[in-house]
Protein backbone atom coordinates (compact mmCIF):
# COMPACT_ATOMS: atom_id res chain seq x y z
CA UNK A 1 0.00 0.00 0.00
CA UNK A 2 1.40 3.24 -1.20
CA UNK A 3 1.60 6.36 0.76
CA UNK A 4 -0.67 9.36 0.14
CA UNK A 5 0.35 12.33 -1.89
CA UNK A 6 1.00 15.42 0.42
CA UNK A 7 0.12 18.68 0.02
CA UNK A 8 3.05 21.01 0.52
CA UNK A 9 3.69 24.27 2.06
CA UNK A 10 6.35 26.79 2.78
CA UNK A 11 6.26 30.07 4.56
CA UNK A 12 8.31 32.74 4.22
CA UNK A 13 8.92 35.38 6.91
CA UNK A 14 9.54 39.00 6.22
CA UNK A 15 11.42 41.40 8.39
CA UNK A 16 14.81 42.34 9.43
CA UNK A 17 13.72 42.42 12.81
CA UNK A 18 13.75 38.33 13.32
CA UNK A 19 17.29 38.27 11.13
CA UNK A 20 18.59 40.38 14.25
CA UNK A 21 16.96 38.80 17.01
CA UNK A 22 15.36 41.69 18.01
CA UNK A 23 11.87 39.37 17.61
CA UNK A 24 11.55 36.23 17.87
CA UNK A 25 9.83 34.25 14.90
CA UNK A 26 7.20 32.74 16.75
CA UNK A 27 4.50 32.76 13.60
CA UNK A 28 6.81 30.42 12.02
CA UNK A 29 6.11 27.90 14.62
CA UNK A 30 2.90 28.80 14.66
CA UNK A 31 1.91 28.19 11.63
CA UNK A 32 4.66 25.01 11.30
CA UNK A 33 2.32 23.42 13.78
CA UNK A 34 -1.18 24.59 12.19
CA UNK A 35 0.12 23.26 8.97
CA UNK A 36 1.28 19.83 10.39
CA UNK A 37 -1.57 19.36 12.49
CA UNK A 38 -4.07 19.67 9.03
CA UNK A 39 -2.13 17.07 7.44
CA UNK A 40 0.20 19.35 5.18
CA UNK A 41 4.01 18.64 4.74
CA UNK A 42 6.03 21.97 5.88
CA UNK A 43 8.56 21.35 2.89
CA UNK A 44 10.90 24.31 4.31
CA UNK A 45 10.56 27.52 6.05
CA UNK A 46 12.63 30.76 5.03
CA UNK A 47 13.26 33.97 6.87
CA UNK A 48 14.35 36.68 5.15
CA UNK A 49 15.04 40.92 4.76
CA UNK A 50 12.82 43.79 3.82
CA UNK A 51 14.41 44.23 0.56
CA UNK A 52 12.04 43.93 -2.65
CA UNK A 53 14.42 42.20 -4.95
CA UNK A 54 14.98 39.25 -2.21
CA UNK A 55 11.62 39.29 -1.81
CA UNK A 56 10.74 38.63 -5.16
CA UNK A 57 14.04 36.14 -5.13
CA UNK A 58 12.78 33.96 -2.75
CA UNK A 59 9.30 33.62 -4.24
CA UNK A 60 10.56 32.60 -7.28
CA UNK A 61 12.89 30.01 -6.07
CA UNK A 62 9.63 28.97 -3.65
CA UNK A 63 7.66 28.78 -6.50
CA UNK A 64 10.08 26.63 -8.75
CA UNK A 65 9.87 24.13 -6.36
CA UNK A 66 6.05 23.89 -7.29
CA UNK A 67 4.70 23.44 -3.59
CA UNK A 68 0.71 23.78 -3.48
CA UNK A 69 0.59 26.63 -1.09
CA UNK A 70 3.36 29.55 -0.64
CA UNK A 71 2.86 32.01 2.82
CA UNK A 72 4.78 35.45 3.66
CA UNK A 73 4.11 36.67 6.99
CA UNK A 74 5.32 40.23 7.67
CA UNK A 75 5.68 43.73 5.31
CA UNK A 76 2.01 44.66 4.93
CA UNK A 77 1.69 48.01 6.84
CA UNK A 78 1.90 51.61 6.11
CA UNK A 79 5.53 52.45 6.98
CA UNK A 80 8.78 52.84 4.37
CA UNK A 81 10.11 49.26 5.31
CA UNK A 82 6.99 47.34 4.75
CA UNK A 83 7.77 46.26 0.95
CA UNK A 84 6.19 42.48 0.52
CA UNK A 85 3.13 43.81 -2.02
CA UNK A 86 6.64 45.26 -3.89
CA UNK A 87 8.55 42.15 -3.80
CA UNK A 88 5.14 40.09 -4.75
CA UNK A 89 4.60 42.73 -7.82
CA UNK A 90 8.04 42.62 -8.68
CA UNK A 91 7.90 38.43 -8.69
CA UNK A 92 4.49 38.66 -10.43
CA UNK A 93 5.89 40.73 -12.88
CA UNK A 94 2.95 42.92 -12.15
CA UNK A 95 2.00 46.61 -12.01
CA UNK A 96 1.18 48.18 -8.67
CA UNK A 97 -2.20 50.11 -8.14
CA UNK A 98 -4.64 51.04 -5.94
CA UNK A 99 -6.75 48.10 -5.07
CA UNK A 100 -10.26 49.68 -4.60
CA UNK A 101 -11.60 46.92 -2.65
CA UNK A 102 -8.45 47.05 0.03
CA UNK A 103 -8.95 50.45 0.05
CA UNK A 104 -12.39 49.96 1.58
CA UNK A 105 -11.64 47.51 3.50
CA UNK A 106 -8.38 49.90 5.47
CA UNK A 107 -11.15 52.74 5.11
CA UNK A 108 -13.89 50.64 7.14
CA UNK A 109 -10.89 49.54 9.34
CA UNK A 110 -9.77 53.00 9.98
CA UNK A 111 -12.96 54.17 10.28
CA UNK A 112 -14.03 51.62 13.34
CA UNK A 113 -10.83 52.78 14.91
CA UNK A 114 -11.98 56.33 14.95
CA UNK A 115 -15.52 55.50 16.01
CA UNK A 116 -13.87 53.82 18.95
CA UNK A 117 -12.10 56.35 20.43
CA UNK A 118 -14.92 58.85 20.18
CA UNK A 119 -13.95 60.49 16.85
CA UNK A 120 -17.14 61.62 14.69
CA UNK A 121 -15.58 62.61 12.01
CA UNK A 122 -14.31 60.77 8.94
CA UNK A 123 -10.35 59.59 9.23
CA UNK A 124 -8.55 60.81 6.13
CA UNK A 125 -6.94 58.42 4.03
CA UNK A 126 -3.21 59.84 3.99
CA UNK A 127 -0.66 58.29 1.88
CA UNK A 128 0.80 55.59 4.51
CA UNK A 129 -3.21 54.62 4.98
CA UNK A 130 -3.66 54.14 1.42
CA UNK A 131 -0.46 52.44 0.97
CA UNK A 132 -1.97 49.22 2.71
CA UNK A 133 -3.98 49.14 -0.55
CA UNK A 134 -1.39 48.98 -3.10
CA UNK A 135 -1.50 45.81 -4.36
CA UNK A 136 -0.06 44.07 -7.01
CA UNK A 137 -2.68 43.84 -10.16
CA UNK A 138 -4.45 40.69 -10.56
CA UNK A 139 -4.38 39.82 -6.98
CA UNK A 140 -6.85 39.51 -4.33
CA UNK A 141 -7.53 41.53 -0.72
CA UNK A 142 -8.43 39.43 2.05
CA UNK A 143 -10.27 41.06 4.98
CA UNK A 144 -8.58 41.51 7.82
CA UNK A 145 -10.79 40.93 10.99
CA UNK A 146 -8.23 42.06 13.82
CA UNK A 147 -5.93 44.57 12.32
CA UNK A 148 -5.91 47.36 9.48
CA UNK A 149 -3.97 45.80 6.53
CA UNK A 150 -5.75 43.38 4.41
CA UNK A 151 -4.05 40.14 2.80
CA UNK A 152 -3.39 39.15 -0.34
CA UNK A 153 -3.92 35.80 -2.57
CA UNK A 154 -2.30 35.58 -5.69
CA UNK A 155 -1.42 32.44 -8.07
CA UNK A 156 1.66 32.08 -8.89
CA UNK A 157 3.07 29.16 -11.14
CA UNK A 158 1.30 26.06 -10.09
CA UNK A 159 1.36 27.65 -6.40
CA UNK A 160 -1.59 29.41 -4.53
CA UNK A 161 0.20 32.24 -2.46
CA UNK A 162 -1.23 34.12 0.44
CA UNK A 163 0.96 37.03 2.10
CA UNK A 164 0.11 37.57 5.51
CA UNK A 165 0.49 40.52 8.34
CA UNK A 166 3.22 40.14 10.53
CA UNK A 167 1.16 40.64 13.83
CA UNK A 168 0.86 37.29 15.02
CA UNK A 169 -2.87 37.62 16.26
CA UNK A 170 -3.75 39.09 12.86
CA UNK A 171 -1.97 36.77 11.38
CA UNK A 172 -3.48 33.61 13.12
CA UNK A 173 -6.58 34.92 12.16
CA UNK A 174 -6.73 34.92 8.95
CA UNK A 175 -5.16 31.72 8.36
CA UNK A 176 -7.52 30.47 10.37
CA UNK A 177 -10.40 31.92 8.90
CA UNK A 178 -9.12 31.63 5.44
CA UNK A 179 -5.99 29.30 4.80
CA UNK A 180 -6.53 26.65 7.00
CA UNK A 181 -10.12 25.65 5.45
CA UNK A 182 -8.24 25.53 1.77
CA UNK A 183 -6.01 23.32 3.07
CA UNK A 184 -8.02 20.90 5.12
CA UNK A 185 -9.67 20.53 1.50
CA UNK A 186 -6.72 19.91 -0.19
CA UNK A 187 -4.83 17.01 2.21
CA UNK A 188 -8.31 15.69 2.06
CA UNK A 189 -9.06 12.31 3.55
CA UNK A 190 -4.78 12.65 5.08
CA UNK A 191 -4.09 12.73 8.57
CA UNK A 192 -0.92 13.51 10.59
CA UNK A 193 -0.03 11.01 13.55
CA UNK A 194 2.65 11.35 15.63
CA UNK A 195 4.10 8.94 18.48
CA UNK A 196 7.36 9.10 20.80
CA UNK A 197 9.32 6.00 22.27
CA UNK A 198 11.28 6.79 25.49
CA UNK A 199 14.54 4.92 25.45
CA UNK A 200 17.06 4.78 27.92
CA UNK A 201 20.65 3.44 28.24
CA UNK A 202 21.41 3.31 24.23
CA UNK A 203 23.60 5.99 22.88
CA UNK A 204 22.34 8.24 19.81
CA UNK A 205 24.91 6.23 17.77
CA UNK A 206 23.50 2.94 18.58
CA UNK A 207 19.81 3.75 17.66
CA UNK A 208 20.87 5.37 13.88
CA UNK A 209 21.33 2.06 12.16
CA UNK A 210 18.24 0.75 13.84
CA UNK A 211 16.37 4.25 12.69
CA UNK A 212 17.63 4.01 9.37
CA UNK A 213 16.27 0.39 9.17
CA UNK A 214 12.37 1.36 10.18
CA UNK A 215 12.34 4.19 7.99
CA UNK A 216 13.04 1.84 5.35
CA UNK A 217 11.06 -0.96 6.26
CA UNK A 218 7.90 1.31 7.10
CA UNK A 219 7.09 3.47 4.55
CA UNK A 220 6.47 7.12 5.19
CA UNK A 221 7.27 6.65 8.57
CA UNK A 222 9.86 9.41 9.79
CA UNK A 223 11.71 8.97 13.01
CA UNK A 224 13.67 11.91 14.34
CA UNK A 225 15.97 10.99 18.11
CA UNK A 226 15.44 13.87 20.66
CA UNK A 227 18.75 13.39 23.64
CA UNK A 228 17.29 14.28 26.53
CA UNK A 229 19.18 15.89 29.46
CA UNK A 230 21.81 14.02 31.05
CA UNK A 231 20.78 13.45 35.10
CA UNK A 232 23.58 12.97 37.74
CA UNK A 233 23.94 9.12 36.82
CA UNK A 234 24.86 9.88 33.05
CA UNK A 235 22.19 7.61 31.60
CA UNK A 236 21.49 8.71 28.14
CA UNK A 237 17.70 9.14 28.02
CA UNK A 238 16.07 9.81 23.87
CA UNK A 239 12.63 10.40 22.77
CA UNK A 240 12.26 9.10 19.45
CA UNK A 241 9.74 11.13 17.68
CA UNK A 242 7.88 8.77 15.35
CA UNK A 243 5.56 11.17 12.27
CA UNK A 244 3.51 10.05 9.41
CA UNK A 245 1.16 11.82 7.05
CA UNK A 246 -1.03 9.32 5.53
CA UNK A 247 -5.02 9.02 4.29
CA UNK A 248 -7.44 7.43 6.66
CA UNK A 249 -7.76 4.67 4.99
CA UNK A 250 -4.40 3.27 5.59
CA UNK A 251 -5.33 3.30 8.87
CA UNK A 252 -2.01 5.65 9.97
CA UNK A 253 -2.16 4.53 13.70
CA UNK A 254 -1.55 1.29 12.69
CA UNK A 255 1.15 1.99 10.32
CA UNK A 256 2.53 3.99 13.44
CA UNK A 257 2.04 1.20 16.11
CA UNK A 258 3.77 -1.18 13.43
CA UNK A 259 6.69 1.07 13.12
CA UNK A 260 6.95 1.72 17.07
CA UNK A 261 7.38 -2.15 18.33
CA UNK A 262 9.58 -2.58 14.93
CA UNK A 263 11.64 -0.21 16.77
CA UNK A 264 11.16 -1.57 20.23
CA UNK A 265 12.70 -5.11 19.22
CA UNK A 266 15.38 -3.84 17.13
CA UNK A 267 16.79 -1.71 20.63
CA UNK A 268 16.16 -4.63 22.99
CA UNK A 269 18.06 -6.65 20.81
CA UNK A 270 21.03 -3.93 20.89
CA UNK A 271 20.28 -3.67 24.75
CA UNK A 272 21.18 -7.34 25.55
Amino acid sequence: MGVAVTVDIEFICIGNELLIGKVENTNAHWLAVQATVLGANVRRVTVIQDIVEEIAACIHEASARKPHFIVTTGGLGPTFDDKTFQGIAKALNQPLKVNLEALEMVKARCNEYAKRSGLTEAVEMTLPRIKMAVFPENTLPIINSIGTAPALKAQIGTSVMFALPGVPMEMMAIFTQTIAPLLRYAVGSCVFCERSLFVEGVAEAQLAPLIDRVMSDNAGVYVKSHPLPLHSDNIPRIELHLTLIAAQKQKPDEMLQRAIEHLTRLIEKTAR
